[in-house]
């Protein structure tokens, strides 16, 4: 097994490469390189994520492909829309692994119709526990040089419903979800609506009317679990915590399917997933068991009286909803365990 892989990580600054950064000081087989910023380039790391102390005194870099270079593997932790320009400027025998959205979508349709900047492409998708009507999502992941992690509420709802359509079990064309997300999946960046007198005590929705910029990916993440076209009313709200999403999602049951098979749908799915855990029935899952965790914790059951399948997901979106998920490709694509450096294992209270 190799000892030491040295790696980059840009837009380090920010929410989403903090928690890179930390969760990479504890893996056993990183080298940590070069440190980039955009507005905080020359500033410590000490500075904006006072946190990572053991990195306190490193200087923050310019995010460039000359800063970049010399690495295996960089991460890019960087807004929607700037991925894909500094990507094409990295060498191909180097792992790059983007945190945004340049590359998850398939559909050039799709991304056109919900961001405003020129469509990139389409990377192996790097949520290893996705569920396919058919093959196998590690195999897209094991020695790709290039990787486009999940958004955070695509992963806890694609989790949360992707077993019942692959089984036939709810039906495609009636999937309801709303979602409470934790103010750091807006960034670090400063805005008005996220200063702390705004948001505590309150719960507010936003993007509401299938308007949210992860809409394509969920319905093409279910989509390739049902094998068979679906639609997604999906609202998220923003709720007065850190970091978390919980995300409440339903569907129709499909004619003749009963709880039991529903339940035993999602118990076969996720037996071998260690990062997916389906709850003891009647337990139901909280974000705040999975703070600075690398598991989604999962409860399904069904509403017998109006006929809805009800699945309800818990993630901490910075960890398995970002970095984490991150470095878990890392490892498949390098061929280290997959759990290296991540622990399954949350904070409290």
């Amino acid at each position: 097994m190799r000892v030491s892989i040295k790696v980059a990580v840009a837009g380090a600054s920010g929410y989403a490469g903090g928690e890179l950064v930390r969760l990479l000081l504890g893996h056993p087989h990183v080298e940590i390189g070069a440190l980039t910023a955009s507005s905080n380039a020359g500033q410590s790391v000490g500075s904006v994520h006072p946190h990572l102390t053991p990195l306190f005194d490193a200087v923050l870099q310019d995010t460039t492909a000359e800063s970049l270079a010399g690495h295996e593997v960089v991460f890019l932790a960087l807004p929607h829309g700037h991925s894909a320009a500094l990507a094409a400027e990295l060498p191909p025998e180097v792992v790059v692994i983007d945190c945004g959205a340049d590359f998850r979508l398939e559909s050039e349709a799709d991304w056109t119709g919900f961001y405003d900047t020129a469509y990139a492409g389409w990377w192996p998708y790097g949520l290893p526990e996705l569920p396919l009507a058919q093959g196998d999502q590690r195999k897209h992941l094991k020695d790709a040089k290039r990787i486009a992690v999940p958004g955070c509420y695509p992963t806890a709802i694609t989790l949360a419903l992707a077993p019942a359509l692959k089984a036939g079990a709810i039906a495609p064309d009636d999937l309801v979800v709303v979602a409470a997300s934790g103010t750091s999946g807006a960034g670090k960046s400063l805005k008005p609506h996220l200063l702390g007198s705004e948001v505590m005590g309150a719960m507010s929705p936003y993007g509401v009317g299938g308007g949210h910029r992860h809409t394509p990916e969920i319905e093409q993440n279910l989509e390739r679990a049902a094998g068979e076209p679906v639609t997604v009313s999906f609202t998220p709200t923003l709720a007065p915590m850190a970091r978390g999403i919980l995300a409440t999602c339903t569907g129709r049951l499909a004619a003749g399917a009963t709880a039991q098979e529903v339940r035993a749908a999602y118990e076969q799915e996720y037996a071998d997933e260690p990062c997916v855990v389906l709850l003891p029935e009647g337990r139901w899952p909280r974000t705040s068991d999975v703070v600075g965790s690398n598991a989604v914790h999962l409860q399904v059951t069904v509403d017998e009286r109006v006929g809805r399948v009800i699945a309800v997901a818990a993630e901490d979106n910075l960890t398995k909803g970002t970095a984490g998920a991150a470095v878990q490709c890392m490892n498949i694509a390098l061929g280290l365990p997959e759990l290296t450096g991540l622990s399954l294992v949350g904070i409290a209270p």
